[in-house]
């Protein structure tokens, strides 16, 4: 198989290989040479590891600045630039230890800084290390990040949060382009699978300025997985169990690269039952099924780098609505359920100017959504498609001032099919321009940038005027410009600042503008405002963070202006025996921010001790609660690190405690929350067995089996609790 696979890709490598070269070794403070230092170009998805001496070697790469990322467990991240202009280029580098987490390259800023070096503060996470945590879905992993939560039905259907904004307030970019999902609705959850993706980013405020429309609340931005080395070849199998909805989760996958060709593929399958809440019973339809497959097939050479990738998605998804119950294990779905189709193309290219290069990201994707409520013929049959671009000029380097230009667009059209309609067939078309500067000089970098965005939607009308489920046509236009401005130092050689000041908008959805009827997900009849405004925002950021060899703290804190906030408001009518809520627009405010503390004492090296608070206020300009705003969390946790001699490393044991507070701001037609607190204990490491090792996690959420309801469950209202205790066991294998 193996031989097989690599004598495929070569047949397809005839092309003039070029000339540039880069060599060198990677050593300690003690001039000892490291072994596997992982050295990875981001722009050419290509990247190798040192041999036993230390030395690595790159061949054919183009003329012009490249950029270099050194990678290796242990020691600080370092990212290079490196000025082609011969053939033979060396390059040693020196790695310093750190305790710390490794600093990562961001790659959702615009000029793919460490994170130490860039202007705004991204969180950044690997998907293993959120897979350590044990959860089931990719949303619940992501809602452990600080700022970060998701709005729920059972364990099947999760909507981000971040800092209080959901829905299409948060953008979310895959595989290098937004993914378009029909967020608008209250069922409709993230759509990703997490198999095949290398790690998240997560901006935590406005980012219009690279991203446009519904960049408002902030952005996830997910990394594809990585090509194998270049003339390596590698395979994966991974495989989670669960016991609280007897469910499972299986992955392979395998990948294998020339100097110039590369190629990937993996599929996964994801079944669950319905989950258990801690008196025994099942909620009710809320199992689910999903497969997932990814591909991708990568080029590069002296003048351009070039990526396809395909990932394809289907999801059958329970609706839960009866209750709980004690018999049901099956994973066959009932009615009501949804049937979600989901394919995502996308293109990504980098073309090399000697000192400048031109990105160039194309993506299609086609979501074909249908709820079925009693029969097997949908009465709810939503296609949605979309083309985007996106393209962003690279100047060369100019002193100390890097610059950037781009345009950005989006195609959209929805169509319907089925007997309901929830938003009219429509056409929505995107166009921005902007541009940015970043400036450095020793500890500090300045960044500013401006956008200007139009955004169209047009729709046809529906049915009869002034019955359920009619619309009017619409043709509406949206105009907006945007800036943001960010700078960052070093007020001592650990403590470092950053203050971002950045505005943000997002157009009226076609739901906010067209709506009439009743909203099967908050069973009220909920009608649109085609006079509504856009939204606009303005956000002020602050970071403080302290870091030396045991200690790391930081401080985020924020304040969230927003003009024309929408949101749903009752009106005092009855219709189709349901209370009808008007969509109307008010201005607010959220403030708050995040606070952590990560100690590593000394001589106990192998001890981590980390805790962080959350908290969030949302208030309409007449000083009522906004809905849907997450309840204050604080967030500890011990983690032991160790190895066995022979048979395992990189062990890891941890406990958990997560409290989160009562809710008691509420707004609209919302409830009051209790608090609660959960103790979770994760256990894991690398077993070895001759030369082959295996990652194995062992989990347990909710230790204690707690009788819980989170704030933003949908299943509150019906009083039914989260999930109860879960024992997740998962194991993975390189081959």
């Amino acid at each position: 198989m193996k031989k097989l696979l690599m004598i495929l890709i070569l047949g397809y490598s005839g092309v003039a290989f070029a000339q540039n070269k880069i060599s060198g070794q990677l050593t300690d403070t003690q001039k000892q040479p490291i072994k596997g230092v992982s050295i990875y170009l981001p722009e050419l998805h290509k990247g190798t590891a040192t041999d036993g001496n230390g030395k690595y070697i790159l061949n054919n790469l183009p003329n012009g600045a490249i950029k270099l990322t050194y990678v290796y467990v242990g020691f600080a991240t370092q990212n290079k630039t490196i000025d082609l202009e011969q053939k033979e280029n060396t390059l040693d580098i020196v790695l310093e230890e750190a305790t710390f987490q490794m600093d990562e390259v961001i790659v959702s800023t615009a000029f793919n800084k460490l994170q130490s070096q860039n202007v705004m503060k991204v969180e950044h996470e690997t998907i293993k290390s959120l897979q350590q945590k044990g959860t089931a879905t990719l949303i619940e992993g992501l809602a452990t990040i600080p700022g970060v939560s998701q709005v729920s039905t059972g364990t099947s259907i999760g909507k981000p949060v971040i800092r209080g904004l959901s829905g299409n307030r948060v953008l979310v970019y895959s595989q290098g382009v937004r993914l378009e999902n029909q967020q608008f609705g209250d069922e409709h959850g993230l759509g990703l699978n997490d198999s095949g993706i290398e790690s998240v980013e997560v901006i935590k405020g406005p980012a219009s300025l690279l991203y446009g429309s519904d960049a408002l609340g902030g952005v996830l931005y997910f990394n594809p997985e990585k090509f194998a080395d270049s003339k390596t070849f590698k395979a994966n199998f991974s495989q989670k169990v669960f016991s609280n909805t007897l469910g499972s989760n299986a992955s392979i996958g395998l990948k294998t690269s020339t100097e110039n060709w590369k190629i990937l593929a993996r599929g996964s399958f994801n079944t669950h039952s319905d989950y258990a809440i801690p008196n025994g019973n099942r909620v009710s339809n809320t199992r689910y099924n999903e497969t997932d497959f990814k591909t991708g097939l990568g080029y590069s050479n002296d003048n351009f780098s070039s990526v396809l990738r395909y990932n394809f998605n289907k999801l059958d998804l329970g609706i839960p609505e009866n209750g709980t119950a004690q018999e049901s294990q099956s994973k066959e779905t009932t009615y009501p359920k949804q049937g979600i189709y989901n394919h995502l193309l996308s293109l990504n290219n980098v073309f090399f100017f000697e000192r400048a290069k031109l990105d160039v990201d194309l993506g299609y994707i086609a979501n074909d959504r249908s709820e079925f409520a009693n029969s097997p013929i949908a009465n709810l049959h939503m296609k949605l498609k979309t083309f985007n671009y996106d393209a962003k000029f690279h100047f060369p380097k100019w002193g100390k001032i890097e610059s950037i230009v781009g345009i950005q667009g989006m195609h959209q059209t929805n169509t319907n099919s089925g007997e309901e309609y929830l938003i009219p067939d429509a056409l929505t078309n995107d166009f921005g321009i902007f541009g940015t500067a970043n400036y450095e000089w020793k500890s500090n970098a300045f960044q500013a940038g401006l956008r200007f965005d139009n955004r169209k939607i047009s729709s046809e009308s529906q049915g009869n005027q002034g019955e359920e489920g009619s619309f009017q046509a619409i043709a509406k236009t949206f105009n907006s410009f945007n800036a943001a401005v960010g700078y960052k130092t070093n007020l001592l050689d650990q403590l470092s600042l950053r203050l971002n000041l950045a505005s943000g908008f997002r157009a009226p959805n076609l739901a906010e503008l067209t709506s009439n009827g009743v909203h099967e997900g908050t069973n009220r009849y909920e009608v649109g405002n085609r006079d509504l405004k856009t939204e606009q925002n303005v956000q002020t950021d602050l970071n403080v963070e302290y870091k030396n060899s045991h200690l790391e703290f930081f401080v985020n804190g924020f304040y969230n202006h927003i003009n024309h906030y929408i949101y749903t408001s009752p009106s005092g009518a009855i219709r189709a025996n349901n209370a009808v809520f008007n969509y109307i627009q008010n201005n607010a405010a959220l403030y708050g921010g995040e606070i952590g503390l990560h100690i590593h004492p000394h001589p106990l090296d192998w001890l981590h001790l980390e805790s962080s608070f959350e908290t969030v206020t949302g208030r309409r300009q007449n000083g009522e609660a906004l809905p849907l705003i997450p309840a204050n969390n604080w967030n500890n946790s011990i983690r032991g690190e160790f190895e066995i001699p022979k048979w395992l490393s990189e062990g890891f044991a941890s406990i958990n405690v997560s409290s989160t507070f009562n809710q008691n701001q509420v707004g609209g037609f919302e409830t009051k929350t209790s608090g609660y607190t959960l103790f979770n204990l994760s256990l894991g490491g690398k077993i070895k067995f001759g030369k082959t090792a295996v990652d194995v996690n062992l989990n347990a959420n909710n230790l204690l089996n707690k009788t819980y309801v989170a704030h933003l469950s949908r299943l509150k209202n019906e009083g039914i609790p989260n999930i109860g205790r879960n024992i997740v066991f998962g194991l993975n294998l390189n081959i």
